[in-house]
């Protein structure tokens, strides 16, 4: 198994970060405060996930730790790595843990995370075992003394489970703690308790059986919710519907309504004025009228004037006429030469009356149609909000009196339904009534059935706490015995480190030791005490003689051993360094990283703050790839 690449899209200081490494031996080179730490640990994140703590210990756990700064982007990232042949692609959202995704870039599609497939991916190993393994950081709190206890631990830890996730300590003190509670839990008069309390029960039971504590208080109790409930249903449709009544009378009174009879009297009003408008309007057109008028006045003065002139011609005595009307008329008519002129007078007469009375006829229509059409636009302006008096307009405000009938029919109705809602809201306020009384009188008849029933609740409590005491009486002596026997179990274990994982440990860890240490220490020991000892040549070396430096070695010899006992299937993870070879030396460190490359054909990621690891790599033409953040 081995990395390819991975993308940060936020983790800690790092958004939009990719980093791509190659086999064998990749070096991570960067100053302090660079982030490292930081990929380090979103490598562990990637492959096995970051839970989230509660309460005050989310304030200093990982999740809260690498929050990303820049706050805008996300929380997530993905990592490739090749695994049995195929090229897998993992994307974790940190923010939400359930978006995980495991894409096989292979054969091109997501699969299901099951746990067969993460066994193979991460070798068998769990979160813990990888970081007590192959995921190598430095001790550095760790003075001499404390390397020394961290390895004895260690090393039982591993002789004993085949991990790191048990330690013996705790194991044993929480086995005592076990036996003496235990020990506590033990009631030697529990027997006699136990057969008092049924007594008391049976009495009570045979006591509350009667009718006469039959509970109804429960139905009575829905009966009243159920009742109040509704009576709130109806006074919310009544509060509605008063409020749509109230906006309803609202319209008719700005439009001076009271009722569907003031509504068609406005309606037949307008009506009226409308067929006025109209009908002055059709006069006020009618051009003839106007012409025949100017016809009577002209006709009037003519005939006028003819008559004039007829008196004259008379008066003159001008014979042609005397001659004329002598012949035409008889003898006895007197005066008959007048008689035309006084016909024409008469006839001016007659047409200028008619003439000026069709002049003032039309002087009324025009006056009457601008009347109506101030009426009317008063009206069309008011309720269509537009002052043209036309056919369209007329019709637009016969239909908003329709609305207003509409709307005033409508209101006579939702006052009906507020008189239905308000009768029914007063039987529901009666039934409310109905039920609180029935609610009281159970409550009273209930009051001594409940004090009755806590005391038997309370025996029947008793009953069965001590029932499982007798029990756990009984079975007490098995437990402690059991107990007696883990303990005396890891013991054997502890002492028999050289039999079956701790002798295989041993010799694993011996022969890294060696390559290690360039030779210096051939093997280790370990002794029924897990005291360690360095072998040489000449004699044994207990651990907490040599150097800090020394010790380091021989922590990373037993991780790496480790790590090769328990990772199962063919393949290996990558070894990852974390500033592990600080306390080394320019001798040691160059001697680890010879031996590294060279016992080790795996990938490894060696993160680290200083340049000699890449300059003795190369002196040493050892061949790597630098990555440089």
């Amino acid at each position: 198994m081995k990395f390819l690449d991975l993308h940060i899209n936020g983790f800690g200081k790092f958004n939009n970060c990719s980093i791509a490494f190659q086999d064998g031996l990749n070096v991570v080179y960067g100053k302090n405060e660079a982030g490292k730490s930081t990929l380090h640990s979103f490598i562990r994140s990637m492959l096995f996930g970051m839970e989230r703590q509660r309460g005050r210990a989310a304030r200093t756990d990982q999740f809260t730790k690498y929050k990303p700064w820049d706050l805008k982007g996300g929380y997530e990232g993905r990592i490739r790595l090749e695994s049995a042949g195929h090229v897998y692609r993992i994307e974790r959202n940190f923010q939400n843990s359930r978006e995980f995704a495991i894409i096989d870039e292979t054969l091109g599609q997501e699969v299901e995370p099951t746990r067969a497939l993460l066994d193979q991916i991460l070798c068998g190993l769990s979160e813990t075992a990888y970081v007590n393994t192959i995921s190598i950081g430095q001790l550095k709190s760790a003075t001499d003394g404390g390397m020394v206890t961290e390895l004895k631990n260690y090393i039982a830890n591993m002789n004993t489970t085949g991990s790191m996730a048990l330690n013996i300590t705790k194991a044993s003190a929480f086995l005592k703690s076990q036996r003496k509670e235990l020990e506590r839990q033990m009631v030697p008069e529990a027997a006699r308790s136990y057969t008092s309390l049924l007594g008391d029960i049976r009495n009570i039971e045979r006591e509350i059986s009667t009718p006469e504590y039959e509970n109804h208080l429960t139905e009575y109790q829905e009966k009243k919710a159920a009742a109040r409930k509704e009576l709130e249903g109806v006074q919310k449709d009544r509060e509605v519907l008063l409020q749509k009544v109230a906006r309803g009378h609202q319209v008719l009174e700005s439009n001076q309504f009271t009722d569907e009879a003031s509504i068609q009297a406005y309606e037949d009003h307008g009506r009226k004025i409308y067929d006025d408008y109209t009908q002055a309007k059709a006069h006020c057109q009618k051009k003839s009228r106007g012409a025949l008028a100017i016809l009577s006045l002209v006709l009037g003065v003519l005939s006028t004037m003819g008559g004039a002139v007829f008196m004259i011609l008379v008066a003159s005595n001008w014979k042609p006429i005397h001659i004329l009307f002598s012949r035409l008329l008889p003898d006895w008519v007197v005066g008959g030469h007048y008689l035309p002129s006084i016909f024409l007078f008469m006839l001016a007469l007659l047409l200028i009356i008619a003439g000026c009375l069709i002049l003032i006829k039309d002087k009324s229509y025009q006056k009457d149609m601008d009347y109506c059409l101030k009426l009317l636009q008063e009206i069309f302006s008011r309720h269509l909000g537009d002052e043209s008096v036309n056919e369209n307009a007329m019709n637009a405000f016969l239909g908003r009196m329709e609305e207003f009938k509409r709307l005033n029919q409508a209101l006579i109705l939702s006052q009906d339904n507020l008189a239905h809602l308000t009768e029914k809201m007063e039987l529901l306020k009666k039934q409310q009534s109905s039920f609180g009384a029935e609610i009281e009188k159970q409550q009273k008849l209930q009051w001594e059935l409940e004090k009755k029933l806590e005391h038997l609740a309370s025996c029947k409590t008793q009953a069965e706490g001590l029932k499982e005491v007798l029990a756990e009486n009984d079975r007490i002596s098995q437990e402690i015995a059991a107990i007696d026997l883990a303990q005396e179990t890891m013991t054997e274990l502890t002492t028999s480190i050289r039999d079956s994982f701790g002798l295989y440990l041993n010799k694993e860890a011996s022969a890294l030791i060696s390559g290690i240490t360039g030779g210096i220490y051939s093997s280790m020991s370990i002794d029924e005490n897990l005291n360690i000892f360095m072998n040489t040549k000449t004699k044994l070396v207990p651990v907490d003689q040599v150097s800090s430096g020394t010790m380091d070695q021989v922590y990373l010899a037993l991780r790496l051993a480790s790590a090769k006992l328990i990772q199962s299937g063919p393949e290996r993870m990558p070894l990852v360094f974390d500033d592990s070879f600080v306390l080394y030396d320019d001798d040691r460190l160059r001697t680890a990283l010879r031996w590294l490359t060279s016992a080790f054909s795996g990938q490894i990621i060696m993160f680290t703050c200083h340049k000699r690891e890449s300059q003795m790599l190369t002196a040493n033409q050892i061949p790597y790839h630098l990555i440089t953040i």
